[in-house]
């Protein structure tokens, strides 16, 4: 039997029931995505089973892109769960047949609330679409199931489905990548565009004038274990010497260990200020092709470190 084969169709399969669900996008939508738009509270989405793990993975998307939401359990709602709504909000009610037991028997109190619901199904005519203020298509011709019985292209579709809204909100509001920052401070995009290069930086950073011999600007380079010492004169700076400044002025003169440090240093090191944030630095630091750049304190103006690019 060939794995790769049947997985490759499954792919190709279910890749052509995410397009045709893209063909068949109309104005239930745009009002969809005008109605969580328009919400005075929050996106609150229920499904049981495997449409339940993908309310989940679409609510975590939306809180992180700027849409107040949250998931409910439909039977737990059913058992004093349904005390977390408030009338203002929005509910998505996903079921691919629209008979969900759990779900139809949420209708009656949502009604009563004054909920509005959008229905996300693969049959028009079902209970859940009917009652439904919006209803999505998420329906596909058969699953890539040999048997069409385990939901995965249905799932797929639905995924995706929930993915478009939030793309959708995401363009509506506006939402750029500080606001991603924000509410992902903990990941790598987080701490590159939320983290100033004062917090990071190396301090105090390594100093020898333009007449330290060679010997002790690399005892001073060894012990600040950065590989690097900045050079400055009467309190200005004029230069940095790194390990590639070394190595360089060994090849083209070996009697370099007895001279100077202006001998070998690179002038007029670049610099950044030390509220700046690292995104900035990072890209500087690539658009010059340098390692390190010297903090200049944003206050005193005084030298007061080094940021690396690998920090």
């Amino acid at each position: 039997m060939n794995h790769l084969t049947i997985a490759k169709e499954a792919l190709i399969a279910q890749a052509q029931a995410v397009n045709q669900l893209a063909d068949r996008l109309d104005g239930e939508f745009q009002r969809a995505v005008e109605l969580i738009l328009g919400c005075k509270g929050r996106t609150v989405v229920c499904g049981m089973g495997k449409s339940g793990l993908i309310g989940k993975k679409m609510v975590a998307t939306f809180a992180s892109t700027g849409t107040p939401s949250f998931f409910m359990h439909p039977a737990e709602a059913f058992h004093g769960d349904l005390g977390m709504l408030k009338s203002i909000d929005i509910l998505i009610l996903i079921s691919y047949s629209g008979e969900t037991e759990e779900l139809i028997k949420l209708i009656p109190s949502l009604k009563s609330f004054g909920n509005r619901f959008i229905a996300m199904t693969g049959n028009k005519n079902s209970t859940l679409a009917q009652h439904a203020d919006i209803w999505l298509d998420i329906s596909v011709e058969r699953e890539v199931c040999p048997n069409n019985l385990a939901p995965t292209t249905s799932t797929m579709a639905t995924m995706a489905m929930g993915d478009a809204l939030a793309v959708a909100l995401i363009d509506a509001i506006q939402f750029k990548p500080m606001d991603f920052a924000r509410y992902h401070p903990g990941g790598s995009l987080g701490r590159k565009l939320l983290t100033r290069v004062a917090d990071v930086m190396h301090s105090p950073a390594p100093f020898v004038t333009s007449n330290t011999s060679f010997h002790d600007c690399l005892l001073v380079m060894t012990q600040s274990r950065l590989g690097l010492t900045l050079v400055s004169d009467e309190g200005q700076l004029v230069g940095i010497v790194t390990d590639g400044d070394l190595r360089r002025a060994l090849l083209e003169n070996p009697d370099v260990v007895n001279k100077e440090v202006y001998n070998f240093m690179t002038a007029t090191p670049h610099e950044i200020a030390s509220d700046a944030l690292m995104s900035e630095a990072e890209a500087y630091m690539h658009e010059n092709k340098v390692r390190a750049l010297a903090v200049r304190d944003a206050i005193t103006e005084e030298i007061t470190g080094i940021v690396e690019i690998f920090d």
